[in-house]
C-alpha cells in the first residue's frame, strides 16, 4: 500500500468536514487505523490523519499549510521527530529551531488550532529519543501547547478497555458519550492501540 501524498490529501480535504481533530505525523503514523479506532471507541468527532511518510520537522510547516490548514482543525495532534533523530544527534538546536518555527506558523493563522505535542514512543529507553522528548516537552511548554508523553511502554490496554466499554454499552449501563474525550485519552487510543 502506498503512503498518502499531498495530492491525495488535497482531494480528501474537499470531502472532509472542517473543525475536527487532525493528526500531523510521520511514517509510523500513516497506518493508524482511524476507522477501526473510531468505531471501537465510539469517537464521533471529525478525525483525520494527515501524516506523511518520512516527514521532517523542517518540511512540516509547508505541508501543514497545504494539507491541513484547509481543514481548519480545532485540535492538531503533532507527532513529529522520528524522521529527524539522526539529524537531531548532530544539531539539537537546529531541530528545536525548526520545531518552534512550525509551531509559530501554525499559531500565526487566523484559525489556529489547539496544538498537542505528542512525544515519540521509547519503550527501549533510547537516550537520543529521551533527549528529543525532553526538548519536545520544553518547546511545548514554552509555546503554550499541551504535551502528552507516550514514551514508555503503554500500561493501558486498548483491547481490554474497548471490551469493557462494549459490555457496559450492550447491557445498558452506559450510553456512548456525545462529548469529546480528553486529549490524553484520545492520544492513547490513536498512538498506543497496538
Amino acid at each position: 500500500m502506498n503512503a498518502p501524498s499531498t495530492n491525495t490529501y488535497r482531494l480528501l480535504n474537499e470531502l472532509a468536514k472542517p473543525n475536527g481533530i487532525v493528526i500531523l505525523g510521520g511514517s509510523e503514523d500513516c497506518t493508524i487505523p482511524l476507522c477501526e479506532l473510531k468505531q471501537a471507541f465510539s469517537l464521533d468527532m471529525p478525525l483525520y490523519n494527515r501524516s506523511l511518510d518520512g516527514l521532517h520537522v523542517d518540511d512540516a510547516a509547508a505541508f501543514y499549510e497545504e494539507s491541513i490548514l484547509p481543514l481548519y482543525p480545532d485540535t492538531l495532534l503533532l507527532h513529529l521527530g522520528a524522521a529527524d533523530l539522526e539529524g537531531y544527534n548532530d544539531d539539537p538546536s537546529g531541530f528545536d529551531h525548526h520545531y518552534r518555527k512550525l509551531l509559530e506558523t501554525i499559531q500565526s493563522k487566523d484559525h489556529a488550532p489547539q496544538i498537542v505535542v505528542v512525544s515519540l514512543q521509547n519503550p527501549e529507553n533510547d537516550s537520543t529519543i529521551s533527549e528529543l522528548n525532553r526538548h519536545l516537552k520544553y518547546i511545548a511548554e514554552a509555546e503554550r501547547c499541551e504535551y502528552v508523553d507516550i514514551s514508555s511502554k503503554p500500561v493501558w490496554n486498548p483491547r481490554a478497555t474497548r471490551d469493557v466499554m462494549s459490555f457496559l454499552y450492550s447491557t445498558g449501563f452506559v450510553r456512548p458519550l456525545k462529548q469529546r474525550r480528553p486529549v490524553f485519552d484520545l492520544v492513547k487510543i490513536l498512538f498506543c492501540y497496538a
